[in-house]
């Protein structure tokens, strides 16, 4: 087997086999949850390394998906809060919460790794991701006290813990990169020659690997806490069935809006390492469809797990748990159609 094959082979089964292994070694991998914030730092550092900070623009496809997500996240809560007024019988407050969740959980910081493999924008995705979180941290701080009054949190202090979570893990390892390129582009001999910041084409692969290291982790914590505090079968059936439905629905309400309003530019060298370049999307609307699809529909599902044990309900953490497999398990049925020949 050639290093080429090989490297195509991980391609297409390196996430579903992330979860197999992640919840097969679960009583090892569960201690292993302090390397998470290093390994989600250094994916994201190289990942920013191939974003020209000059190629971040945003486009009407960013706003409208914002606006769905929100809208999803804030209609299905008082949805389903009125269907269970009316059949009390079948009012579950954690499945309820679980869906709500599954919506309003902003972009994974990983999505830009997954749209780049299938031909999207990396430099628009890391745009939306970068707006979707911050959005995400004033909504929930507003938002989250209706849904539990019991959290019994202010607006500064929930909207400070969230940033406080999210901020350094995306604008640590976007302001590290932009500063190596700034320095390497300003270096006297660099700029004598005309020589410009790139990641050699190797290192650029790193952070699909280092992604599929953080699933294992994740997947050993799934499946700990499964294991520590089951639930009853019809809810945990529910919260799959849910999760599933919301993760369908939401990449394929980003094909539909990136389809229809594509972003006019997306950056230099934005497909630089696709699965298959026969494969990868060539017209603005198809690009823009990849990557506004995994905008809205892969989530930060371990932000999500943080505020359903902070703000929500405990098991409420199972909904993006289910949210979390059930997306990995997609984007690898993706990266191995993306794979195949023409």
């Amino acid at each position: 087997m050639t290093a080429a094959s090989f490297r195509t082979l991980l391609d297409r089964h390196a996430l579903f086999a992330a979860i197999v292994i992640g919840a097969a070694g679960f009583p090892l991998f569960r201690h292993l949850t302090p390397l998470l914030p290093p390994m989600i730092f250094l994916m994201l550092f190289f990942t920013f390394c191939k974003v020209n900070p000059l190629d971040l623009r945003l486009h009407r496809w960013h706003f409208t998906a914002l606006a769905v997500q929100l809208f999803l996240a804030v209609g299905s809560w008082y949805l389903l809060v009125w269907f269970g007024s009316l059949f009390p019988v079948m009012c579950n407050p954690v499945v309820f919460q679980s869906v709500m969740l599954c919506f309003l959980t902003p972009t994974a910081t990983a999505a830009p790794i997954i749209a780049g493999k299938l031909g999207g924008s990396i430099q628009n995705l890391t745009t939306f991701t970068l707006l979707s979180n911050f959005a995400t941290a004033v909504v929930v701080s507003l938002f989250f006290p209706v849904v539990n009054p019991a959290a019994d949190m202010t607006f500064w202090t929930a909207a400070w813990l969230i940033l406080r979570k999210v901020g350094p893990l995306l604008l640590g390892p976007f302001v590290a990169a932009w500063l190596l390129r700034i320095c390497y582009d300003f270096w006297p001999s660099n700029r004598a020659a005309g020589r410009t910041f790139a990641l050699p084409r190797t290192v650029a692969q790193y952070p699909f690997y280092i992604w599929a290291g953080t699933i294992v982790i994740l997947m050993g914590n799934i499946v700990d806490t499964l294991v520590s505090q089951p639930s009853g079968f019809w809810t945990l059936f529910w919260i799959t069935v849910t999760a599933a439905l919301t993760c369908f629905l939401q990449f394929w309400l980003g094909w539909l809006i990136g389809h229809r309003w594509p972003a006019g530019s997306h950056g230099l060298d934005y497909q630089d390492v696709v699965v298959n370049p026969d494969t990868a999307p060539k017209t603005p609307a198809a690009i823009s469809r990849v990557t506004a699809g995994q905008a809205l529909g892969q989530k930060n599902t371990t932000l999500a797990i943080w505020m359903a044990q902070t703000y929500l309900l405990p098991l409420t953490a199972l909904g993006p748990a289910a949210y979390m497999i059930i997306q990995n398990i997609f984007n690898s049925a993706q990266l191995n159609r993306a794979a195949r020949p023409v």
